[in-house]
């Protein structure tokens, strides 16, 4: 298992077109990848679930893969999160 804690840093938090970022990255992947925040989970390949965290801006969220490419899906979608999901 690999894990990752990052802060949601763009300024409307995951809402429907970042939330579709993530799982469109995490489909390519065979790992099982969960998005946790407050102790609250989601599956990384469900959009609804994902929009369900309702993770705002400055939000801690652990992005934790399970899995023959874990390493490369948790950095993947790391990656969006760094560069805001394209939103400035």
């Amino acid at each position: 298992m690999t894990e990752r804690i990052i802060v949601v840093s763009n300024p409307l938090g995951i809402h429907a077109r970042p939330a579709s970022m993530i799982v469109q990255t995490a489909m390519k992947f065979k790992s099982t990848i969960t998005l946790i925040k407050d102790g609250t989970s989601a599956d990384g390949k469900s959009i609804m679930s994902v929009m369900m965290l309702a993770a705002a801006y400055n939000t801690k969220v652990t992005v934790r893969a399970s899995g023959q490419d874990e390493v490369e899906a948790v950095n993947a979608i790391a990656s969006l999160f760094e560069k805001k999901f394209n939103e400035g």
